[in-house]
């Protein structure tokens, strides 16, 4: 186990690198200039301009940009700072990330809740109503894109009846993140749903099945221990990609309901080309998948006592 991890540790690194950089060179080569867009239509004389970007370090090759910067990361903990606010990028990140990570996390549980009990139900009544019922609704789920179901969701339940805020406040309680959170995570959801059922509609025909009802055992034990322990292994491989697929994927979510999270900040830095910032966000949630993406590899040994690592 341990030299597992030991390989899986080293095998990030040039994830990590590779991803850092793909992201940095993509920011490097979008056009527009950030420093001449802090004066606006006014502009300002050549020579303030030329000691702004190398104040900024942006008269540098891109790869000594790229230097400079994850040097900065490893050594110091340094994200940089924003050209328009100068706020260290850390700070800005710091601020955001709990707001998104608090949402995906709820999304994630209504994901898991919701999209296992669908797809336990339809697995154990396989080919019944129930489960044309579920894959109807898990099929208008999944055709449908998450900007559409926000906008239903927010015309709806906001302005139509009244039952939620239209925007998210800058407290951001639970409340106000449940209609975000299920729209952020009903693509999720579908899918957990249709693997779920496909998982175990195909463990109810196995042999260790048929082997354990033959042998007299409890109906409960039979699917709560052997069944549901067999049949989560490909859908504990879907959830693990899938947390840091739902922070990477509230951009879109977060500008519906107004969140001030990660999404929202992705898409103020874009607009103002704060490169630094894209990248720094970006970074952080490479890491988090690694991790996620880690933990999930650990589990299965977990799950299926015949997996061993070398």
């Amino acid at each position: 186990m341990g030299r597992y991890v030991a390989r899986r540790l080293l095998q990030m690194i040039p994830v990590f690198f590779g991803t850092t950089l793909l992201i940095f060179l993509m920011v490097y080569s979008l056009p527009g200039d950030p420093v001449a867009g802090l004066f606006g239509d006014k502009g300002t004389d050549p020579a303030t301009l030329a000691a702004l970007r190398h104040q900024h370090g942006l008269d540098l090759p891109w790869w000594h940009q790229y230097y400079n910067y994850i040097t900065g990361i490893l050594f110091h903990f340094d994200f940089g700072s924003q050209i328009r606010s100068g706020r260290d990028i850390i700070d800005v990140i710091g601020s955001a990330f709990p707001v998104t990570l608090r949402l995906a996390l709820f999304a994630f549980v209504i994901e898991i809740v919701l999209g296992l009990t669908l797809g336990i139900v339809a697995g154990l009544k396989a080919g019944k109503l129930v489960d044309n019922l579920i894959l109807i609704l898990t099929l208008l789920i999944i055709s449908m894109p998450v900007f559409v179901l926000g906008f239903i969701v927010k015309s709806v339940f906001a302005f139509q009846l009244g039952w939620i805020d239209p925007n998210v406040s800058t407290k951001e309680t639970w409340g106000e993140l449940i209609a975000p959170a299920v729209v952020l995570g009903s693509l999720s959801l579908a899918y957990v749903a249709r693997l779920t059922r496909t998982s175990m509609a195909e463990n109810l025909r196995a042999d260790y099945v048929r082997t354990a009802v033959a042998k007299g055992l409890p109906k409960r034990r039979v699917i709560g221990v052997h069944l549901m322990r067999n049949s989560m292994i490909p859908v504990v491989t879907f959830l693990g990609t899938d947390i840091g697929a739902l922070m990477g994927g509230a951009v879109i979510t977060e500008g519906i309901f107004n969140v001030k999270g990660v999404g929202g900040l992705i898409y103020e830095s874009v607009i103002r080309r704060e490169g630094l910032t894209v990248v720094g966000v970006v970074t952080v949630l490479v890491v988090v998948y690694l991790i996620a993406s880690l933990l999930v590899d650990l589990l299965y040994a977990v799950m299926d006592p015949r997996i061993r690592y070398a």
